[in-house]
């Protein structure tokens, strides 16, 4: 499916979103190096199977399987890495009517970034801590 698979998962992401910017950082804190990180700008022509309107509508998460996951379902797959962070894909995966409301909540964020980038601001700061969240 791809290029070459990846040794770990590998979120790609819309590098030119303040947005996801900012909680790819915080991903990033509390995954460490499980888990490898790029903007679809750097890495998309590497996965040439994921059209760049989907990069660009939301996060991908391709697993070392070759697996992909995008949007709501990838950040709950992402959180899952992080041990006692797995009770949203468990929801996602289990409970009914979940997973849909999930992904329309992504999709209207995705659809407001910058409004969102301004609500996670106001209420966490940035750069959004670890500790913040009870991590």
């Amino acid at each position: 499916m791809f290029d070459r698979p990846p040794d770990r998962p590998f979120l790609i992401f819309d590098g030119d979103c303040s947005f996801c910017r900012v909680w790819v950082e915080y991903w990033q804190q509390i995954t460490a190096d499980r888990v490898l990180y790029a903007p679809y700008q750097e890495v998309g022509d590497c996965f040439r199977d994921i059209p760049r309107q989907q990069f660009k509508a939301a996060v991908q998460l391709v697993l070392p399987d070759g697996k992909l996951f995008g949007g709501a379902h990838a950040v709950f797959r992402l959180l899952a890495l992080v041990p006692g962070k797995n009770s949203l894909l468990s929801l996602y995966e289990k409970a009914p009517g979940f997973a849909p409301i999930a992904e329309a909540v992504y999709a209207l964020i995705a659809r407001h970034r910058t409004f969102a980038y301004r609500v996670t601001k106001l209420l966490w700061g940035v750069p959004l801590e670890s500790e913040t969240f009870g991590h």
